[in-house]
């Protein structure tokens, strides 16, 4: 039996800190994050580069985030993960803009206080990076630590939260 195909249509923003990408499938935004999307290593999703009135959303609203005038994201989201790791994403979407939390009490709120290693892993898998702010998450002793695309990305991020 063949496996469906589901298509996710790309665009880009230039920010300050480099390009963004965005992906959105017919119900949503499936990923984004800095860099080129090259491929998507998930079975069953074809890269269409086309812009639709979904990825310029996304992108209007990328836009206004790295220029300070949003600070919530209102895209519908199409994200594609574990049960343990949508609870850890659900719960990240609560952090407030320019608020940080640890891994521990993010791993207390999602239900299971002794997982904030299964929560780092579940940031390090975040595919929404900026929408669903994994970079606010920090040490228990607030220190910055862990990023997918770098601590540098992850304090830039959290500089334009705090001006």
């Amino acid at each position: 039996m063949a496996t469906a195909t589901t298509e996710v249509f790309v665009d880009n923003v230039n920010t300050p800190m480099g390009l963004v990408s965005v992906g959105c499938t017919a119900r949503g935004l499936r990923l984004s994050g800095f860099g080129p999307v090259r491929r998507i290593d998930r079975k069953g999703l074809r890269v269409v580069r086309k812009s639709t009135p979904l990825t310029r959303k996304a992108v209007r609203q990328l836009r206004e985030y790295f220029a300070g005038r949003r600070r919530h994201f209102t895209l519908p989201l199409d994200v594609v993960g574990t049960p343990f790791q949508r609870q850890v994403w659900q719960k990240l979407k609560r952090v407030g803009y320019g608020k940080t939390v640890s891994y521990g009490e993010l791993a207390r709120r999602a239900g299971s206080p002794k997982a904030a290693r299964a929560v780092g892993m579940a940031c390090n898998r975040n595919p929404l990076g900026i929408v669903i702010p994994c970079h606010r998450v920090v040490g228990a002793d607030g220190s910055l630590t862990g990023y997918a695309s770098g601590l540098s990305h992850k304090r830039s991020l959290l500089q334009i939260e705090q001006n």
